[in-house]
């Protein structure tokens, strides 16, 4: 990876990490332990993927940070509270997430599941509060793009179909549906959110985007399958081979690792030809998509 597009992702890592804190309620504010836990599940952990993948559409439509910073958060709050959902004994009772216990561990269930909740609500009350748009409707789009990728048609509605895909064979269309669902969705909206804090794209543009958004988020999800069979759990910062103690359905258990590897390979190529009418102005989402498909950890 180049050199400036390392310093790109910690600089923007960094200034994120600020923006979270300031947005999130102070843990010294009632009630304290919910805001502690909210914090806790929030800050210091994760490579931040999909604010990245904000910030780097945002420059391509001329979006000002300070928006595309409110945008990228309403995101990560959403990935987060699904985080804390999903590591729940009732989801997938999981006990290490980013390299810590997870919330109901380091808290309790309620605490958790309140976590979650409230940290939903912020999101929709960021993206309501600010003026992310000059246009009223557009940014009525972009809250209800949020809700719809959340949603019982997006990542809730993956995680359902996950849920009662356990002990299951599902072929590969099954598989990519649901996929698409519950991991792809938040990734697509946040590259579109990013992208409408701007106002140079055209609406084919805004689609290609989004298509982008579609191979990237499978590939994301390939490349988490593999790593999942072939790191650590002190590499991960979860648990390594959750999936298949549970018997989930995964694109490894169906290709094989190296059918899961040239599947990867050719998301990444196919994402990567999408953005070709963009040229170097897409250079950051080229370059995150390299670094979502050749992640090691």
């Amino acid at each position: 990876m180049a050199a400036d597009f390392t310093a790109w992702v910690s600089t923007h890592q960094s200034l994120f990490e600020e923006v979270l804190k300031r947005l999130l309620p102070q843990a010294e504010v009632m009630p304290q332990r919910l805001h502690s836990a909210m914090r806790y599940s929030v800050l210091d952990g994760g490579k931040r993927v999909r604010p990245l993948l904000a910030y780097a559409a945002g420059e391509l439509a001329g979006a000002t940070a300070e928006r595309v910073e409110i945008a990228a958060a309403a995101v990560e709050l959403i990935h987060a509270y699904s985080l804390v959902h999903d590591d729940m004994p009732c989801m997938d009772d999981d006990v290490l997430r980013r390299g810590k216990p997870t919330c109901h561990v380091e808290y309790d269930e309620a605490t958790a599941l309140l976590v979650g909740d409230a940290l939903q609500s912020l999101s929709f009350q960021l993206l309501s509060e600010h003026q992310l748009n000059d246009d009223a409707t557009k940014q009525l789009q972009m809250v209800k793009l949020l809700a719809v990728a959340s949603g019982s048609r997006g990542m809730a509605g993956g995680q359902a179909i996950d849920l009662a895909s356990v002990g299951k064979q599902l072929s590969l269309p099954e598989l990519e549906q649901m996929h698409i669902h519950k991991t792809g969705a938040l990734i697509r909206a946040a590259i579109l959110l990013g992208a409408y804090c701007g106002n140079k794209l055209s609406d084919a543009q805004l689609e290609r985007l989004d298509h982008f958004g579609k191979l990237i988020g499978l590939a994301f999800q390939v490349v988490d399958d593999v790593l999942d069979c072939e790191a650590d759990t002190a590499t991960l910062g979860k648990t390594a081979g959750k999936d298949a103690d549970n018997d989930k359905p995964t694109y490894v258990s169906l290709l094989g690792l190296a059918g899961a590897k040239e599947m990867a390979q050719r998301l990444h190529h196919e994402a990567l030809e999408t953005l070709g009418e963009f040229g170097e102005a897409a250079l950051r989402l080229r370059e995150l998509a390299d670094f979502i498909v050749l992640r090691k950890f």
